[in-house]
């Protein structure tokens, strides 16, 4: 078993202290510690990570790389290769706040516009029995207590966890989104779900652009529809041959620091505790309020009325 040095225990705790990086952050600090830039070493930086994840893989651990389909960016992070009782005593989320993000991750996997987003209404009138499930696997009648008592107060105070987390984002049109860290852990769970994939990329395209041809299930990441029509200009469907028309995404991600907070290279992310007030919380109140008055109108558009008809196309 090889050893690992103390510039590749560097890189590791970097992500594990400030969770996933942008490649931009995770290239400054490999430079920092090599000297050598990842641009022009390519080779070196490679060497470097499957170096890392032979010895990662004996703790059931991944450094792992993904794009995220809001913004674009390619992020690194570490992420656990099992899924079990065990891994699970690790979280610091209770077990109704699991069940919440679980089902806020599968009204967004499921959504057949592939919006990659719930409204924030929609998602704080989830309801948690959907998520109770009995020794044989299907819906139990009875609800633990923890989960009645589980009320709006307590969702937003975890949405709120869950996004300084970076397991879930707002976007810039005040919906909820899938965080990079989802990202980056959820990949097999994508498959296993049948979330449909993106053509160019075969990534979860749960936040991708559909073909114009209502009858068609191709999906395609906006920016993969962005480098393909840098490309060749014109692009058609690779399953139906209709001519696709490339526009930029509306929503991007909101950081979700406060205006004071630094950025992650002079200081690592901390998680506040659910009592912590955040300048997030007064604007979240805010959208509920706006939300309350003119419902979701994002959810609620023409055009995804027009998409909810292609779900025999698109596989769930």
């Amino acid at each position: 078993m090889a050893v690992l040095s103390w510039k590749h225990h560097t890189l590791i705790q970097s992500l594990l202290e400030r969770g996933p990086l942008t490649e931009k952050e995770f290239h400054f600090i490999f430079t920092g510690i090599t000297g050598q830039n990842p641009g022009t070493h390519q080779g070196k930086f490679n060497d470097y990570l499957l170096k890392i994840n032979r010895e990662l893989s004996y703790v059931q651990l991944d450094l792992r790389a993904c794009r995220d389909p809001y913004d674009g960016r390619v992020y690194f992070g570490v992420v656990n290769n099992v899924s079990d009782d065990q891994s699970k005593l690790g979280t610091k989320y209770s077990v109704p706040q699991i069940a919440f993000f679980k089902a806020i991750v599968e009204a967004i996997a499921q959504d057949v516009t592939a919006e990659g987003t719930i409204c924030n209404l929609d998602a704080l009138n989830i309801k948690l029995d959907n998520q109770v499930l009995n020794s044989s696997g299907s819906q139990s009648q009875d609800v633990p207590t923890a989960f009645k008592n589980f009320t709006m107060s307590h969702k937003e105070k975890t949405l709120d966890q869950l996004v300084k987390d970076k397991w879930l984002c707002y976007t810039e049109d005040d919906n909820i989104g899938l965080g990079v860290r989802s990202i980056l852990d959820l990949r097999s769970w994508f498959h296993n779900a049948g979330v449909p994939s993106c053509q160019v990329c075969n990534e979860a395209g749960f936040k991708a652009k559909l073909c114009p041809n209502d009858g068609c299930a191709v999906r395609i990441h906006h920016y993969c529809l962005k480098k393909r029509f840098s490309q060749k200009g014109v692009l058609v469907c690779p399953s139906c041959d209709t001519q696709w028309q490339y526009q930029p995404p509306k929503a991007e991600p909101i950081e979700v620091e406060d205006e004071e907070t630094e950025p992650v290279q002079s200081q690592p992310s901390s998680n506040p505790g659910p009592s912590q007030p955040s300048l997030r919380s007064k604007r979240k109140r805010q959208r509920l309020d706006n939300a309350e008055t003119a419902g979701c109108s994002s959810q609620a558009s023409g055009a995804n009325r027009k998409r909810v008809t292609r779900s025999s196309a698109h596989p769930r």
